[in-house]
């Protein structure tokens, strides 16, 4: 998208220091993202990061980046609390919508407003739970191996079936941000369960964790854990009850909620397959 003025706004694409901003911001609004976070987003759509500029510094921003021409996904929404109440949000949420439309887009919104979600076109599909704590786990009952030594093209092909859209450039990135950390459990040559781990602002991050069951589940979990110590944190399909089962299993306090929402259908997801999910931010 080009520059848009509106009611003494301007908008553009975020360049490299606008999305080290962008991080502030949402470590400010308690989000904890990870340390690796933007340099891995950017690789998805980085028209889709946009900033809002008054009086030539940061107001606002937003994020909707495209997943190919039928899904994109919504994040990064803030405007700077001292500025908040002049129109400024509603103005570069426009821009976002217009850069992704006629997709399909998702986003994991606050519950307090979901209404006004509502009111743009999203429909509540269910809600995710964040848990955390220092988590006190056994060792894995399953053996698991390091993400690396699994294709590229059998992750890639399962995370295409736990979420809406294609992304295998994020997914490389994700994998290889430094300070991430995989493991992954394979049975008789089929992938069964697979995660990340990632440092962040404030304790470390399990996303996305994709099992077929819980006991595949909980060993890639307990290798994650391992690899490091003090606080994790998870993010939680509430419909998932086995998910829910291991967060609490380990000792992890649910923090917050997020309603996850779309404008129209999309293609199906094995939910009961997300026992973690990737990032709030792009999904």
């Amino acid at each position: 998208m080009g520059n848009i003025e509106a009611k003494g706004l301007h908008i553009r694409a975020m360049q490299p220091a606008d999305l080290n901003t962008a991080a502030d911001w949402a470590a400010a609004e308690g989000w904890n993202p990870g340390l690796a976070d933007t340099a891995c987003f950017s690789v998805i759509d980085p028209a889709g990061f946009l900033v809002g500029e008054h009086e030539g510094k940061p107001a606002a921003i937003i994020s909707s980046v495209n997943y190919g021409d039928a899904f994109a996904f919504l994040g990064f929404y803030i405007v700077r609390p001292e500025l908040r109440g002049r129109g400024f949000g509603i103005e570069i949420w426009r821009a976002a919508i217009a850069h992704s439309a006629p997709r399909v887009i998702g986003l994991d919104g606050v519950v307090a407003q979901q209404d006004n979600y509502r009111k743009s076109g999203f429909a509540l599909a269910y809600g995710n739970v964040r848990y955390g704590g220092v988590p006190d786990v056994e060792r894995p009952r399953a053996p698991t191996i390091p993400l690396r030594d699994v294709p590229f093209e059998m992750l890639a092909a399962d995370d295409a079936a736990c979420y809406p859209g294609d992304r295998p450039a994020f997914l490389r990135a994700w994998i290889d941000a430094p300070g991430h950390v995989g493991h992954a459990c394979v049975r008789d040559g089929r992938l069964v369960a697979w995660g990340v781990i990632r440092p962040c602002r404030n304790g470390r991050r399990v996303g996305p964790l994709y099992a077929a069951d819980r006991q595949s589940a909980e060993a890639v979990f307990s290798a994650l854990v391992a690899s490091g110590t003090g606080e994790v944190f998870i993010d939680v399909p509430e419909p998932n009850r086995a998910a829910i089962e291991l967060a609490t299993a380990a000792g992890l306090k649910p923090s917050f909620q997020t309603a996850r929402m779309y404008t129209g259908p999309i293609r199906p997801v094995a939910l009961d397959r997300i026992f973690g999910v990737s990032t709030l931010e792009v999904g």
